[in-house]
């Protein structure tokens, strides 16, 4: 392990515990101490926190406001609007919410500064698939694509670790293991591979996330499992494999096959509750809002594995001092349990179980983290029944579904060349 100067450990918690000490001996000595100017001075700060919807909550922001003292304000966007303001105008946020294959592609522009773990309270808490690399049983997890633990750690000269260090790129905060959306109740049958969403049967009533990244990674699970190409690496082709790839997809256009391409949550959710599409990408949030409509909708695991991904929270060069303390009191509320538990409720994971088992009820880490059938009435997190007693989430415990991940979301190194034919594929 590289080691790094660690400054000095503080923490608002720490600092206000000092503070009471520091009171006393102000009483006595008429002098007050560091700990008093920084608890006044920090409550004035406000960190920018700009993020994709799926993992930057209006509510979050909010309690966590109201928690530490001082104002988080949050942005919108996408990754790639994200990662264009982290390159071009980095004073514009505080916070960057990268998935980890963003943080390969922004990293070495010098925009970020490199995180102290011993900063973080709960980071030797965090999964193993973050700073370890491996999965829970200690086997290596998936190459394929970006595994995050490749750019998890800095080596303080501008580029990534190949092993942990003192200091991370970003603090990983939410991922997930994501497969396929279903309509049970249209499709009649039982599904379990990837190659389904190529399936004649289904032709006009499909459906792809026209996001290059990850809309080639679901074309390629599928193309993969029905035995038309098996890649060196999916999460990085060659030119010739991402050629062979479209000339598939847009094959498979041109006969019909697709109903749609979509760019939002709310497209996701609403070809799949009108019927329109029975199979297609989707995200876990959109699964729940489809269920939480009384719409049968499901998210099963298939035999080839999932797709994972996960995002995590960076600290723009910029900030020193008081707002650089701040950024990392933010950062550690956001591990300690209240986030963990929101975006639990919508199916994703945070990266601490053991905070996230404390804020949740038991009821809901047995349906959510252990996959045992629905004890009562399972909610979203804004209270609305998603889930009646009885059923148990699609693809079985929290180990089973991220264990069984066989490829990340990931920069390509013929990145722009698969966003050009990717292009070619959605207007042919």
């Amino acid at each position: 392990m590289q080691k790094t100067n660690k400054p000095t450990k503080i923490s608002r918690r720490s600092a206000l515990k000092q503070l009471g000490t520091s009171t006393a001996l102000a009483g006595a000595s008429g002098v007050l101490g560091a700990p008093m100017i920084w608890a006044q001075g920090i409550k004035d700060v406000t960190l920018l926190h700009l993020g994709p919807a799926y993992s930057a909550f209006p509510d979050m922001v909010a309690k966590a406001s109201a928690d530490l003292g001082f104002k988080v304000e949050m942005q919108n966007a996408w990754t790639d609007g994200i990662m264009a303001r982290v390159v071009n105008q980095p004073d514009t946020l505080d916070i960057a919410d990268l998935e980890f294959w963003a943080t390969q592609r922004v990293w070495r522009r010098g925009n970020m500064q490199p995180i102290d773990v011993s900063r973080i309270e709960n980071w030797e808490k965090i999964i193993p698939i973050f700073r370890d690399g491996t999965n829970f049983d200690g086997s290596p997890m998936s190459t394929q694509g970006t595994l995050p633990f490749e750019v998890q750690y800095v080596n303080g000269e501008g580029g990534f670790a190949s092993g942990a260090t003192d200091q991370a790129s970003i603090i990983p905060t939410i991922y997930n293991a994501d497969t396929l959306g279903i309509r049970p109740d249209l499709i009649g049958r039982e599904l379990n591979s990837w190659a389904e969403l190529l399936n004649p049967e289904f032709s006009g009533k499909t459906a792809l996330i026209n996001v290059p990244q990850i809309g080639i990674m679901d074309a390629a699970m599928a193309i993969e499992a029905r035995g038309d190409i098996t890649y060196g690496d999916k999460g990085n082709m060659t030119p010739e494999e991402i050629d062979k790839t479209i000339a598939i997809l847009i094959d498979l256009k041109k006969a019909g096959h697709f109903r749609a391409f979509w760019s939002s949550f709310d497209e996701s959710v609403n070809f799949m509750a009108g019927g329109e599409v029975v199979i297609q990408s989707m995200w876990s949030p959109a699964v729940t809002a489809v269920r939480s409509r009384g719409i049968d909708c499901e998210y099963r695991g298939l035999s080839e594995g999932y797709r994972g991904w996960g995002n995590g929270l960076g600290m723009m060069s910029h900030l020193d001092g008081l707002k650089r303390d701040a950024a990392y009191e933010y950062m550690n509320w956001m591990l300690s349990g209240e986030y963990g538990a929101f975006v639990a409720r919508q199916g994703y994971y945070g990266t601490v179980p053991e905070t996230t088992k404390a804020a949740l009820s038991a009821e809901e880490w047995d349906y959510w983290y252990e996959g045992k059938p629905a004890a009562v009435e399972i909610k979203d997190p804004f209270g609305g029944v998603m889930e009646q007693p009885g059923r148990a989430r699609d693809g079985g415990s929290f180990e089973q579904r991220v264990g069984g991940i066989t490829a990340w979301n990931t920069l390509m190194d013929e990145g722009q060349y698969l966003v050009e034919r990717w292009n070619e594929f959605v207007a042919s």
